[in-house]
């Protein structure tokens, strides 16, 4: 079972209905007890980092999540569910986040338009299991106003990333064992949008036969 956990965010029922027909038990849920016992976890989302953190926080889910990639479980962070992933955002200031990997999340600089909104080429060395069909520059859609930075840090803790250029160079996905993250949209970015969230899906099948 995979579970997309709704903690009051965005983009919920696109990314149900894109997997919804590629496995055959997806749950939209809030209720601790089932995303303790979810074989995988998607967490998608928009908004604002620290009202995230703490729905998250009030929800009791904020530990479970970090327990399940503890153990090894398979999840895949979408958008704002990918950058809670990090230490902290500098968005209205500070803000904590899960610091399941190291980093900061950032406002992109003056100078381009804010937010990054549309269709952007993601740059990979075609070794990511997640991109596995999918060839590197391939478009997918983005809508975002902060981005994770690039940092030795994430090398060094086993991240591998896949690359995005909107004024500066981010990592716009990442992989660390069964842990993924993206900043774009895959179920807002057609057919390679459907590619990823399918290499996901089976990602998730292989852990549960593990």
């Amino acid at each position: 079972m995979i579970a997309i956990v709704d903690y009051g965010r965005g983009n919920l029922g696109s990314v149900r209905k894109a997997l919804a027909e590629l496995v055959p038990e997806v749950v939209v849920t809030d209720d601790a007890r089932t995303v303790a016992r979810a074989q995988a976890l998607v967490v998608p989302g928009d908004g604002a980092f620290a009202d995230a953190m703490g729905s998250l926080e009030r929800l009791g889910l904020a530990v479970l999540i970090r327990a399940h990639i503890a153990a090894g479980r398979p999840y895949l962070g979408i958008c704002l569910g990918y950058q809670l992933l990090f230490t902290e955002s500098e968005e209205f200031g500070h803000a904590k986040g899960l610091d399941v990997l190291p980093g900061v999340v950032r406002r992109f600089p003056p100078g381009g338009k804010v937010p990054h909104m549309g269709w952007n080429r993601l740059w990979h060395d075609g070794a990511l299991p997640l991109l596995a069909g999918i060839p590197s520059g391939a478009y997918f859609y983005f809508v975002h106003s902060y981005y994770p930075e690039v940092s030795a840090a994430l090398e060094a803790d086993g991240v591998r990333a896949a690359h995005c250029e909107y004024g500066v160079r981010f990592p716009a996905l990442v992989a660390r064992d069964r842990l993924y993250g993206t900043q774009f949209h895959p179920e807002k970015s057609q057919g390679w949008g459907l590619r990823l969230l399918a290499n996901f899906a089976r990602l998730a099948a292989d852990a549960e036969r593990a």
